[in-house]
C-alpha cells in the first residue's frame, strides 16, 4: 500500500464520490494505464498498450456531460469553454490506496470526451524501469539542463520522477517542481521538495519560473518545453547555477536540437546554439514498447546523448546531421542510440525481435548489431 499523502488524504476524505469514479476504479482494478471516454462508444481502457472496452454500453452525450463536468472546478470549465480542452489532476481512493489521474477533457466533432492517465503510486528506480546506467550520471550535476524527449505516453514523466527520486535519496538539496498538473507526489527523504501546480499554486509557468529564482532551489522540474518563453526562462535558470529538468516532444535525442530552435526566430539561432552547447548536460529520448517478460507490461527503449566536447562542437557548428554518429561512438561516456538500446532489450529477453524491428529507426543497423557487427565504427552504416 502506498504511503498516504496528508494533503491528498484530506482531499479524498472530504471528496464527494462521483459517478465517474466507478470508471476510474475499474481502470485501477484492471491495471490499465489510460481511460478513454468518447460519445457513442463504451469506456475504453489501455492495458499493456492495447485498448479494450469496459463491459457496459456506449456513453451518450448527456451522460458524458454528467460524468465529466462534476469533477471540473470553475477554472477548468472556463478553460474548456475557451480553449476546447482542459488539463487537471483527479484524486481518489481505491481499497485504501490513493490514486492520481492526469485528466484531459477535450471536444471533438462538437462532443465532449476525456482521456485520463493513471499515475503510479510508487516511483520506480532506474533498475525497475530498465533504464540505462548512465541515467544516474545525469542526476549528479550541480547546474545545467537535462531534457527528456519523446511523444505523449512515452514514459518521460515517470523517468524524470525516477531521476528526481534518486536525487532525493542521495543529496540534501531543495527540489522545486512546476507542473500542469502535479502527477507524482514525492515523499521527502534527504531533500526538501516543493511541488507547485500551475493554475492552483501559481498563475502560469512564466510566473512560476520568475518566482523560482527567489525560492533558493537547487533542482527545478519544469514540465513541457512548450514555447519560447518557457525554454528561455529554463535556460536562464540553468545558466545561473540551477539543475533544470524538462520534457520536449522530439522523436530522437539529435532531433531535439532542431525542435528547440524551432521555438525561436531564426536570427536567435546562433546565440541559442551557444547557450545550449554551454548549458545542456544531456538529452534522453525514449519510447515505450510491449514487453514479453511476465509482470513487465512495457519497457522503454532509450537514446542517450551526453554533452561531451564532440557533441558541443557539432551543435556550435550547426552540424546536427552528425550527432547520431557521435552518439553511436560515445558508448564509453554513457551514450547509446536506439539500435544499441533495442539490442540490449532483446538480449535481456524483455522484448521480441518483431517488436524491436517495428520500433527500429534503422532496421539494417539492428540486423547487423544482432549479428555481432560493431555498428559504432564510423562509416559502417
Amino acid at each position: 500500500m502506498s504511503t498516504p499523502d496528508p494533503v491528498l488524504s484530506t482531499f479524498v476524505r472530504d471528496h464527494v464520490p462521483l459517478e465517474i469514479d466507478k470508471l476510474f476504479r475499474a481502470c485501477v482494478k484492471q491495471a490499465a494505464s489510460d481511460l478513454h471516454l468518447k460519445v457513442g462508444r463504451p469506456p475504453m481502457v489501455r492495458v499493456k498498450g492495447t485498448l479494450r472496452p469496459l463491459n457496459r454500453g456506449p456513453i451518450d452525450a448527456e451522460e458524458m456531460v454528467n460524468l465529466i463536468f462534476p469533477m471540473m472546478n470553475e477554472r477548468h470549465r472556463a478553460q474548456f469553454m475557451e480553449n476546447g480542452g482542459s488539463d487537471f489532476a483527479h484524486r481518489m481512493e481505491v481499497d485504501g490506496e490513493y490514486w492520481r489521474f492526469r485528466v484531459n477533457v477535450l471536444q471533438a466533432m462538437g462532443q465532449v470526451g476525456m482521456v485520463a492517465r493513471r499515475v503510479s503510486n510508487s516511483i520506480p528506480d532506474f533498475k525497475g524501469l530498465f533504464l540505462p546506467e548512465s541515467m544516474e550520471g545525469l542526476c549528479k550535476y550541480d547546474q545545467g539542463m537535462v531534457l527528456l524527449a519523446g511523444p505523449t505516453g512515452s514514459g518521460k514523466t515517470t523517468t524524470i520522477a525516477s531521476m528526481l527520486n534518486w536525487i532525493n535519496q542521495n543529496y540534501r538539496k531543495h527540489i522545486l517542481t512546476l507542473e500542469d498538473p502535479v502527477e507524482f507526489v514525492y515523499t521527502e527523504d534527504k531533500c526538501l521538495i516543493n511541488q507547485r501546480e500551475v493554475g492552483i499554486d501559481v498563475k502560469d509557468f512564466g510566473h512560476g519560473m520568475r518566482q523560482a529564482v527567489r525560492e533558493d532551489p537547487d533542482i527545478i522540474l519544469l514540465g513541457e518545453m512548450r514555447d519560447e518563453e518557457t525554454f528561455s526562462t529554463a535556460l536562464q535558470a540553468a545558466e545561473t547555477g540551477h539543475l533544470v529538468f524538462g520534457t520536449i516532444h522530439a522523436s530522437t535525442a539529435a532531433s531535439c536540437i532542431g525542435r528547440i530552435l524551432d521555438l525561436f526566430p531564426e536570427e536567435q539561432h546562433a546565440s541559442l546554439r551557444s547557450a545550449i552547447a554551454m548549458n545542456m548536460k544531456g538529452v534522453v529520448a525514449q519510447k515505450l514498447l510491449p514487453s514479453i517478460r511476465p509482470g513487465v507490461p512495457r519497457v522503454p527503449t532509450c537514446e542517450v546523448m551526453i554533452f561531451n566536447p564532440t557533441i558541443r562542437k557539432l551543435i556550435l557548428e550547426a552540424e546536427d546531421s552528425k550527432l547520431s554518429d557521435a552518439i553511436r561512438i560515445g558508448i564509453e561516456e554513457g551514450m547509446q542510440d536506439f539500435t544499441m538500446s533495442l539490442k540490449s532489450l532483446i538480449d535481456q529477453e524483455l522484448i521480441d525481435r518483431e517488436t524491436a524491428f517495428s520500433a527500429a529507426p534503422n532496421i539494417e543497423a539492428l540486423k547487423m548489431a544482432l549479428k555481432g557487427i560493431d555498428v559504432r565504427q564510423p562509416g559502417i552504416l
